[in-house]
């Protein structure tokens, strides 16, 4: 069994970051693969503000990390950088919390100016946490998102062709780690 885990790093829901995530998160979505999504706005402000690192609500998200081949991260981009809630929970994870994954970055934002914010704030944080296979982000401005009224999510034709390649190669990632640790594990 294959376990991705989707990280939504937006304040607010619905929101376009996470209807982006759980687009990926569908198109991955079939039988052996396991797919988790966690939205960082869930776990408790005073735990995050307070770096409350004990926290009972950081349990289960730690769980599904350290249990995860492949991690796609989300996040809206405010002030060309990601998000504090997602950096407070980022914060709190253990040091080498990412060795061994591969992390997908997807980032939204109002204008294409940010396009680099994940390069320059979200990446070296994620390489401080052991994260090695790091792919090229996607990035969509807002007006490529479109939430409909029932709820759907329509993304502009050049998104999600280009979300659509990157998934195929986080799943090659995916797949291939996966194996080199079996067989890293089988020789020894």
């Amino acid at each position: 069994m294959t376990h991705i885990l989707a990280i939504a790093g937006s304040p607010s829901h619905p929101s376009r970051t996470y209807a982006i995530l759980e687009h990926a998160a569908k198109t991955l979505s079939q039988p052996g693969i396991d797919i988790d999504i966690i939205s960082v706005r869930d776990i408790p402000a005073e735990d995050l503000a307070y770096g409350r690192y004990d926290s009972a609500a950081l349990q289960k998200p730690k769980a599904l990390i350290e249990k995860a081949s492949g991690i796609i991260i989300a996040t809206p981009i405010y002030k060309a950088a990601y998000t504090g809630v997602l950096k407070a929970f980022l914060d709190l994870l253990p040091q080498k919390a990412f060795v061994g994954k591969v992390i997908l970055p997807i980032a939204t934002g109002g204008t294409i100016a940010h396009l680099l914010s994940v390069e320059y704030a979200l990446k070296p944080v994620l390489s401080e946490l052991g994260a090695r296979h790091i792919l090229s982000t996607v990035y969509a401005v807002d007006k490529q998102i479109q939430i409909l009224t029932d709820g759907s999510v329509q993304i502009d034709e050049e998104i999600n062709q280009r979300l659509q390649d990157v998934l195929k190669e986080f799943a090659l990632a995916v797949d291939y780690s996966q194996n080199q640790t079996k067989q890293l594990a089988h020789s020894n």
